[in-house]
């Protein structure tokens, strides 16, 4: 796998944890690089943008815009695949007990 597939696919199981972790599992895109940011992943707002909007497509979270962010909430997929309860192809599976 090329490094930069492995690294796109850290990304993406990153966001779904960090709303995991909210409370009501929705925050908006500008939060979102900046806590992705914390666990390595220096990003354009565009870029997390189209990831987004890639994990939208999979059922993983929905996206509403406002503005120049977006308003990004977990479906109950995203839950199971943050979890490691699912697997979706193009999202890294987290490591047990994670």
């Amino acid at each position: 796998m090329a490094f930069d597939t492995f690294e796109q696919e850290d990304r993406r199981l990153v966001i779904l944890r960090l709303l995991a972790e909210d409370a009501d599992y929705r925050v908006n895109s500008s939060i979102l690089q900046q806590g992705i940011e914390l666990y390595g992943h220096s990003v354009s707002r565009d870029k997390l943008h189209t990831e987004l909007h890639w994990l939208a497509e999979q059922d993983l979270l929905k996206c509403e815009p406002i503005n120049s962010v977006l308003i990004v909430t977990l479906t109950q997929r995203g839950l199971d695949v943050a979890q490691g309860k699912a697997v979706v192809p193009g999202v890294k599976r987290p490591g047990p007990g994670a």
